[in-house]
């Protein structure tokens, strides 16, 4: 089997792997922005499918299909993003002869749209937040629902995903501007205004559920992840096992998610997304037909290559653990790491790496889409990479992943990682005790980019202090170290105010 993989940056990287231990030669694309992309360099063969608008690149059914055929491949893997959901890619893929490594169109297209999906899981008697059973045609048609469930509301695309497409209204007067700016994403970034609205769940964690199944009937589930603390509606950081989460309310939200699995005849790997309450009443949001960004803390926790199970999956093999196996025995955090400016409000920071080491030892993974000299474009996610760090307890995982932060230095750009170090250095995070809003609190409190004020002169001394023992404990040339630098200080002063 020549597997296509149908996607760029360190999900291509992860599935090459992936296909590179299990013996099976890759074919890349890339647009003209990635000539030197880091999965074109890797993949056995490279193909050149457009410019660098992904409209116009990897967004191009026909160019894919066209690569394939030109180099022989006889499988496509999606990654997650671009087409990954994409039920009419999915069965193109399948009339022209390519095995989809994913689920059936027919499980893609009943989950793709957040009515249809709500319909059947209430059928499968899975608990949905109270919303509006059809889309609305227009706000005021929203603003009875509004009149009946409360304020405040979630606008929501019917079609959406990735946190895109989404407003919360705090009360009807807010409601006209904000329909029409969410119709209007919904037909940009979906082609499908249609939108829908949601009773907000007060104070909620986001916690997702990892299925797998294959095309033989076995089903099973892989635990939770939280991956509450997200940036405009975006995670940021995840983790496994949550650590809200019993042995009794693993084994209830697990069922729900296979119920969910069930109700859509699905196989492959996707994942399962809830809101829970403050009470450990979980609702269902929506099911991603995909391989999750997040996927590696399940695979540190659990010890199962999901890659490779899908491509097992696709090739009509049966699951090689069965429910009774699955038991969680690490706790693992990954921390996304973007080309993103924390001390500009994580404005987009593109260009040139001119120095990059990343971290290694112990319980520590990197999955990179880039190297030193790379370009980091402006076209596309600016997610660098995921760095995962995994210990036998949650508190063990922290240290570990701050360890692992320290080491990683990125120079020629501005990145995430300050941003993390100060976040997981903060003593709400360390005690699990957050929500959804959290990270907009923790950025006002903290006042990332600047000493926040409320700093006495003498926690400002001792964070300085720690700081520089810190840098003095690694020979890194003062040119080279500045990125590196400003993480260490930001855990000082994080430990500080503790």
């Amino acid at each position: 089997m020549k597997i296509l993989v149908a996607n760029r940056g360190e999900i291509a990287v992860r599935v090459i792997r992936a296909c590179r231990e299990m013996g099976f030669p890759t074919v890349a694309v890339y647009s003209e922005a990635d000539r030197a992309a880091l999965h074109a360099i890797m993949a056995d063969e490279a193909v050149l499918i457009g410019p660098a608008p992904s409209s116009e690149s990897y967004l191009r059914v026909d160019r894919l299909l066209e690569a394939a055929s030109k180099t022989g491949a006889t499988a496509v893997h999606p990654g997650y993003g671009f087409l990954a959901e994409n039920a009419d890619f999915a069965q193109a893929c399948i009339d022209a002869g390519l095995t989809f490594i994913g689920p059936s169109p027919e499980s893609i297209r009943a989950m793709g749209s957040k009515l249809e999906s709500r319909r059947r899981m209430k059928e499968a008697g899975v608990p949905i937040v109270p919303g509006l059973e059809g889309a609305a045609a227009s706000w005021e048609d929203v603003a009875a629902f509004g009149h009946t469930a409360g304020y405040p509301i979630m606008l929501k695309a019917s079609a959406g995903g990735g946190g895109k497409g989404m407003r919360q209204v705090e009360s009807e007067k807010d409601l006209p501007a904000a329909f029409e700016r969410v119709r209007s994403e919904a037909k940009s970034f979906f082609g499908d205004d249609a939108i829908y609205a949601e009773k907000i769940v007060e104070q909620p964690r986001h916690i997702e559920v990892q299925v797998l199944g294959d095309q033989h009937g076995n089903l099973i589930h892989l635990g939770e992840r939280e991956c509450t603390l997200q940036r405009r509606h975006q995670k940021v950081v995840e983790e496994c096992p949550s650590p809200v989460v019993d042995e009794a309310l693993r084994e209830r939200i697990g069922e729900a998610a296979l119920k969910v699995a069930r109700a859509v005849g699905y196989y492959s790997a996707g994942t399962v997304e809830f809101l829970m309450d403050a009470d450990s009443q979980f609702y269902f949001l929506e099911m991603n037909t995909r391989l999750q960004v997040e996927h590696p803390v399940t695979e540190e926790v659990y010890g199962i290559d999901l890659v490779r199970e899908q491509i097992r999956v696709a090739a009509g093999e049966t699951l090689t653990m069965t429910q009774q196996e699955v038991h969680p025995r690490r706790h693992a955090i990954e921390c996304r790491i973007y080309a993103e400016a924390p001390y500009r409000n994580f404005a987009p920071s593109p260009g040139r790496i001119e120095f990059l080491a990343v971290p290694q030892g112990p319980g520590v993974r990197n999955d990179n889409g880039v190297y030193e000299g790379y370009e980091v474009p402006l076209h596309y996610d600016p997610m660098l990479s995921k760095l995962v760090a995994s210990a036998r307890t949650r508190e063990q995982a922290i240290d570990r992943m701050l360890r692992a932060l320290r080491e990683y230095r990125i120079e020629g750009i501005e990145t995430s990682i300050p941003f993390y170090s100060a976040l997981l250095s903060d003593s709400e995070f360390r005690e699990g005790k957050f929500d959804t809003g959290f990270i907009d609190s923790f950025l006002a409190r903290t006042e990332i980019g600047h000493l926040s004020e409320e700093l006495s002169e003498a926690s400002i001394i001792s964070a300085a202090i720690l700081a520089f023992e810190e840098t003095q404990k690694a020979t890194i040339p003062m040119e080279s170290g500045i990125e590196w630098r400003k993480a260490a200080l930001l855990e000082g002063i994080a430990r500080a105010r503790r």
